[in-house]
Parts: C-alpha cells; structure tokens; sequence
C-alpha cells in the first residue's frame, strides 16, 4: 500500500518505521523540508518528500501535525490521492500547553470535525492517544491476551476498516468508536486516552467518556 505521512514527529516518524519495515511504500515529510529527514528515510527506506508531495498517489495519508498548524496546510494538499484514499487525523487539541485557543474546538467540534473541515476531506481518528515509543515496542500477534486495542472513529465504515486493517498489522486491535463526532470519547482527558487498554476496556472507557472538556484541555 502506499502511504503518505505528513509530519514527522514522534508519531509520524514512527508510523513511518513500522509501515516502511511492514513494506509498505512510504513517503514522509514535515513543514522543513526533505533534506531534513534524510536520516530517516536511509533508516527505513521511506521516500523523503515535500509536504505537496506526500499524498501524490497515496491510498492512505496520515495527518500527525499539531492542531495549531493545520491551517498551514497548502490548499489542496490532498489533491493528488488516490481514488477512494482513507486520510487518518492523529491529532490533538492541546490548547494551553502548544495550540493556543482554537474556538470551533472550545464551543464544542470535535478536534477531527474541526481538521476535517480545513483539510476539504474526510478524516479517521486514529493514534491520537498511544504512546508514541509503543508503536515500536507494543505491538502483539492477533489474539495475544491483553493486546492493546486503540479506537478508530469516523463516518466511512470503509474507511474505518481500512485503519483497523493497519492497527492489526502494527499488533494492534481497532476498536470502532462511533462516527467523528463521537470522537470527543477519545480526545485528552478522556478515560481511553494514553491508557492502553484491551478491546474490553476501550469499549468501557469510551462508555465511560464525559463530554465535558478537562479544564487542562480548554483554552
């Protein structure tokens, strides 16, 4: 499969890890450009390219770049996809601590409605609430007891399936959580957030999920 990563911070760099050693056909880039990661891309044999560039072709793009930068993005960035291309929003609102105050967000889109809408394409959330370092180390075979679970939100079935696909081959199990605007039951502060859980337990702790917004998370 090809895949596109726009950002290639910890998540994204380590997304590009595992799918590139899966052999998966990687491009990756960030907001400075492809000489920057050339370690990177001789490390796991992704193509290093421009932002532009990332989703030429792509039949999945993640987008794992700060919220506050989102509106950064080049117009049609998405443009060349693939027909039928799932876009995976791994982001988070982080108003007090990098974002700053984002209103759509503060009265109450969830963070991937509010991406969804800038990027002009439909977006999964997805990633947004492991640990980055355990993409590497805490992936497990399918049917191991206690795999982690992370859950995949949306409003394409299709697409969903598509991301639940990938998690399975990293070594994780996807767990639906609901369309995108159900996906408040997985932002920070919630009870699913950073706590890798079993498929049981996120379903419990998406349940469990309050849509009030942690006073740690408001602006």
């Amino acid at each position: 499969m090809k895949i596109g990563i726009i950002g290639a911070g910890n998540i994204g760099g380590n997304l590009t890890r595992r799918f590139a050693a899966l052999g998966h056909e990687v491009a990756v880039a960030n907001s400075r450009g492809p000489e920057t990661l050339a370690d990177l891309a001789q490390e796991t044999g992704a193509m290093a390219v421009t932002a532009a560039e990332a989703a030429d072709g792509a039949e999945v793009v993640v987008v794992t770049i700060p919220e506050k930068n989102i509106p950064n993005l080049s117009v049609g960035i998405l443009d060349g996809l693939a027909p039928g291309a799932v876009v995976i929003d791994t982001g988070n609102y982080y108003p007090k601590q990098r974002d700053g105050k984002i209103e759509d967000i503060e009265n109450g889109t969830t963070e991937s409605r509010w991406v969804q809408g800038r990027l002009g394409h439909a977006v999964v959330k997805a990633f947004n609430g492991i640990f980055a370092s355990h993409l590497l180390t805490h992936g497990k075979p399918a049917g191991t007891p206690g795999r982690i679970a992370l859950p995949v939100a949306g409003d394409d079935p299709a697409a969903k399936a598509v991301v639940i696909d990938l998690l399975d081959q990293l070594g994780f199990d996807g767990v639906d959580a609901g369309g995108l605007d159900d996906s408040w039951r997985q932002q920070p502060g919630t009870p699913v957030y950073g706590a890798d859980l079993d498929i049981a337990g996120v379903r419990k702790a998406l349940a469990d999920a309050s849509p009030e917004r942690p006073a740690d998370f408001r602006g």
